[in-house]
């Protein structure tokens, strides 16, 4: 009889599984309810639930909270992604699907607020933020949702990743693992709309103007899209001119936007908002996840980890990093972005050796996570997994390479008493972060081809000889420059770049086709990791400081994490660049108010980057021995 058993529930499990998930079978197998779920403030916040009809067995949640809609509307309407993202993986294991409206977004009640600060001490029941919201919801779920077996999971990309956070700060007992990918984790010094005090620009106005309109009550209906009289983006934001005149375009509706411009330095306001604040006594398992050409937020989830390891050493905490542009590891199959491939579908393997499984062990106690590395992350350059028992690894040794006349790069010290380069900045002419006209920012810039930029007189280029052994780097890079500029302030990029050889062209059966393009490869300049600083906050974010003219300084800063080996025959390559547009916006090279001032502010600058004994400026790798 038990074998009969057991054969039965093997047939039913392999139909399940072999079975195309589709909307039909959604429909046939779930049913859509919607609830409109109480806070503990009397606000209360719509809901849609997705439960399986089979009651033979108790369910797992698996929850998102969202600002971008749990739509669409109406018990007989169903979710796409369900059938059409891995999201199907969830519905054959028969996980309760929740998704939330947050606090005072489309068809809740409330008042919306971007990135509402953790209140670590609530004493009132009007004490709340995103963590007692969750808590709510949560405590609802399991105590009215039929057939649930006690057990939550949470998990969202970008935005949701912030509310997942919040979720693993919520100290609700049911909540048992949790899932921030490309979580918004920090806005001034990484995340999405500042990147170490620069105004990331085209995604700030492109993102607000939309989103940040006001909405009176609960409402179905999305915000109306601002019409640009132009599809050349660069034309856009350069003839727009200066951060006030986006600021008349924006009108008085757009809250937030008045917030950034008036808190323009690294204030209170900015550290209440930082999602890190609190991360102390994590009780659910974690698994962060992001990708390592996320254009919005690499950041995050690098650094959220790492203050979970810091602050919570005690919580099961991972990491998960693979070539992937933002949310790729669940919208692709993550084997190539632009015209760089990957040589396998690095996505699928995530979902089907990672994230299904570590939901799958903590919500349903099924399978194992023996085989779940500390930090598993993708190398590009060799294209392969690693699983590391920490990140960065041991075995990471800081290694300088230094800037040198002629244009090289060397691990050895310049020997010269004067060395440097210089160049104008001019902001009437910024650098483009891409060769292409384009109607918006694109995602595969992160890996885009900079020998555009290598042509320019205002963007200096350093490359190392021909790399005799693989070179590895691992963990976060920092730009050491000795500089002196003939103005007051200025903002300094930093690109670091794969040369691939001449000649070199990918073998299609082991790489595939890619983006189905075919590119020239060979002298191929890849950008590795690319980041901005601006030049007054070279000493303190929370203080400003302008340049004295012409006086040598250091401006030290770090760029994200980078998980790259540049292979044998490659080169490495560093640009230095004082204008990335529009991905951020323009320094007006003055030290002024960049959020107010006037289109004449904006004055050229002469850079100079030294190169000599005293003074040598350096990246220092994070070079894997």
């Amino acid at each position: 009889m038990r074998s009969f058993i057991i054969t039965f529930f093997f047939a039913v499990q392999l139909s399940i599984t072999s079975q195309t998930i589709n909307e039909q079978w959604v429909k046939e197998n779930y049913t859509k309810k919607e609830y409109t779920i109480s806070m503990r403030d009397g606000v209360k916040l719509f809901t849609a639930v997705y439960a399986p009809k089979d009651t033979k067995e108790k369910h797992p949640f698996l929850m998102t909270r969202t600002p971008y809609s749990c739509a669409p509307y109406g018990e007989d309407k169903y979710q796409p992604r369900l059938w059409q993202f891995h999201w199907r993986e969830y519905l054959k294991e028969g996980y309760i699907i929740v998704i939330q409206d947050v606090r005072g977004r489309w068809m809740s009640e409330g008042t919306f607020m971007d990135i509402r600060p953790f209140n670590p001490d609530k004493k009132k029941k009007t004490d709340i933020d995103e963590a007692s919201d969750t808590y709510d919801a949560v405590d609802w779920l399991v105590k009215n949702i039929p057939n649930n077996n006690g057990n939550v999971g949470v998990f969202g990309t970008s935005y949701p990743g912030f509310y997942s956070t919040m979720a693993a700060l919520s100290g609700h007992p049911a909540i048992k693992a949790v899932s921030p990918q490309a979580p918004v984790t920090e806005w001034f010094k990484g995340d999405d709309f500042h990147h170490n005090g620069a105004l990331m620009l085209c995604d700030a106005f492109n993102f607000y103007s939309g989103f940040g309109q006001p909405r009176p009550k609960p409402t179905t209906v999305g915000p109306k899209e601002f019409e640009f009289y132009t599809n050349d983006i660069y034309k856009f934001y350069l003839e727009t001119g200066a951060i006030k005149n986006f600021t008349k375009l924006m009108g008085d509706s757009i809250l937030f936007w008045k917030d950034l411009m008036v808190h323009p330095n690294y204030d209170a306001w900015w550290k209440a908002r930082d999602a890190r604040v609190g991360c102390v006594n994590i009780r659910p398992a974690m698994l962060t996840v992001g990708g390592l050409f996320d254009a919005e937020d690499c950041y995050g989830a690098w650094r959220l980890y790492e203050a979970i390891e810091k602050q919570c050493p005690s919580t099961n905490n991972k990491i998960v990093m693979g070539p992937w542009f933002h949310g790729g590891w669940s919208k692709s199959d993550g084997s190539f972005l632009g015209n760089v491939r990957f040589s396998s579908k690095t996505s699928k393997y995530f979902q089907d050796n990672i994230e299904i499984p570590f939901f799958n062990y903590h919500l349903n106690g099924k399978g194992t996570l023996d085989k779940l590395a500390e930090a598993t992350i993708f190398f590009t350059g060799e294209n392969k997994w690693r699983n590391l028992d920490t990140w960065p690894p041991r075995q990471m040794v800081p290694t300088p390479v230094y800037f040198h006349d002629n244009s090289t790069l060397s691990f050895s010290k310049p020997t010269v008493q004067n060395g440097s380069t210089s160049y104008i900045s001019d902001p009437a002419k910024p650098v483009p972060f891409t060769e292409d006209v384009l109607t918006d920012r694109t995602r595969e810039y992160m890996t885009d081809d900079q020998r555009f930029a290598s042509r320019r007189p205002d963007v200096i280029t350093f490359k190392t000889g021909v790399l005799e052994d693989d070179l590895t780097l691992a963990g976060t890079l920092i730009a050491d420059l000795k500089v002196a500029i003939s103005t007051t302030d200025a903002d300094f990029v930093v690109k670091v770049i794969d040369v691939f050889p001449d000649g070199f062209t990918y073998d299609t059966l082991e790489y595939g086709k890619g983006n189905g393009k075919n590119y020239l490869m060979d002298g191929y300049e890849m950008l590795v990791r690319g980041e901005i600083m601006r030049g007054r906050y070279r000493n303190s974010f929370e203080k400003p400081e302008g340049f004295d003219p012409n006086k040598t300084t250091t401006v030290k800063f770090e760029l994200p994490d980078v998980a790259h080996t540049f292979r044998k025959g490659h080169r490495l390559m560093i640009q230095v660049q004082s204008t990335w547009f529009p991905l951020a916006d323009r320094n007006p090279q003055q030290f002024v108010d960049i959020y107010h001032c006037e289109d004449k502010d904006f004055v050229k600058s002469e850079i100079k980057l030294f190169h000599e004994i005293g003074n040598a400026s350096s990246i220092i790798l994070p070079v894997l021995k």
